[in-house]
């Protein structure tokens, strides 16, 4: 199903990245005008300047509560005083065995990946909420349902996400806004590619039909994020993308 976003406003997190990339391009083919953040200011600009039109890069470091903070008015204003769907994709791994992890690899992730998360998704509440309307998507994983080896931090944080939206969309929805994840499972990314063998073959059950996800659709049908996106913003549900790789 397709859905004309003409005249509607988001925020994309990650935006320069595998998944947020792809995100990206298909509000923006869909209508919307996109204000896209991420770490890498250049990597942001050449990205913006790709997708072409009036859309606004706002570089933001998550790991800085108050530049995070910042973030949602700065996107309500650059955008024209509103914001329609914010969009949390950004995340970061640091992987390590529970007996080896650092103290700050468990709170670097749990920061970019959960309470960034939370604090974009409390100042977007406030527009969405005076609109009456409003779309909330948090890219979550399948290993936060599965579990992972080396990877408790980010399991950890993925499985909050998943618990934070389902009571913010609780919240919200008496106000006209929906609140969903999307959870991919091993798609081909950026973060996945810098696996090692040994991570890849620890990833916990296998998708019966062997294909590694991918960021739009293919011809094979291989699981694909983008059409998940679009459909995320139309009800208050998790979707699944992972070619039946787990099936809750």
């Amino acid at each position: 199903m397709m859905f004309d976003l003409s005249g509607m406003t988001a925020l994309v997190t990650g935006a320069s990245g595998g998944l947020g990339s792809a995100i990206s391009k298909a509000l923006s083919a869909q209508g919307a005008r996109l204000a896209v953040s991420g770490c890498n200011a250049g990597k942001l600009d050449g990205f913006r300047a790709e997708l072409g039109g009036d859309h606004v890069a706002l570089p933001c470091n998550l790991s800085d509560a108050a530049a995070v903070d910042q973030l949602v008015p700065q996107a309500v204003e650059a955008l024209g005083g509103k914001l329609d769907i914010l969009v949390n994709n950004a995340g970061v791994t640091r992987d390590n065995l529970l007996m080896r992890m650092k103290d700050e690899e468990f709170a670097d992730v749990i920061q970019i990946n959960l309470e960034a998360a939370f604090r974009l998704m409390r100042a977007a509440a406030k527009p969405m909420m005076r609109a009456r309307f409003g779309r909330i998507i948090s890219i979550t994983s399948v290993v936060g349902l599965t579990g992972n080896p080396g990877q408790a931090n980010y399991v950890a944080s993925k499985a909050g996400l998943v618990g934070l939206t389902k009571a913010v969309a609780q919240e919200l929805a008496s106000r006209g806004v929906t609140v969903n994840t999307i959870a991919p499972g091993f798609m081909t990314s950026a973060m996945t590619e810098a696996l090692n063998d040994q991570q890849r073959e620890a990833i916990p059950v296998e998708d019966p039909a062997r294909r590694d996800g991918q960021r739009r659709g293919h011809r094979r049908r291989r699981p694909s994020i983008s059409p998940a996106a679009r459909r995320a913003m139309s009800r208050a549900q998790t979707l699944h993308v992972n070619g039946g790789m787990v099936m809750p």
